[in-house]
């Protein structure tokens, strides 16, 4: 019983590594290649490649290691590359103006 739920465990963790490796391949498939030398980082070639090929491991070769040396890239990406990316580009979050701003300006209350 212990056994079985410890290797569900470590299916939910594969599929966990799977879907953040993808989203961030995502993620650098459409950031500009451009950004990425405005950011200081590395090409959007290598992580093309390094976030691929965490991906395949991730879908194919399930070793433990691997897995988690593909989710350490996966990580900083997410955590360092992706910020910087997406300050070069101007994606950051909010577009200005408040949280009371309608569509014509701020909402005063009437006031």
């Amino acid at each position: 019983m212990l056994l079985s739920g410890f290797g569900t465990f470590l299916w939910l963790l594969n599929m966990a590594m799977l879907v953040l490796a993808v989203v961030a391949l995502a993620f650098s498939l459409l950031a500009r290649d451009d950004a990425y030398r405005a950011a200081d980082k590395q090409s959007k070639k290598f992580w093309l490649i390094l976030l691929g090929v965490t991906v395949a491991v991730n879908l194919f070769v399930p070793i433990l290691f691997l897995q988690i040396a593909g989710l350490v890239a996966t990580i900083v990406f997410m955590v360092d590359v992706r910020p910087a990316i997406r300050q070069i580009s101007g994606g950051g979050g909010r577009r200005g103006g408040s949280s009371s701003d309608g569509p014509y300006g701020p909402y005063n209350g009437g006031r």
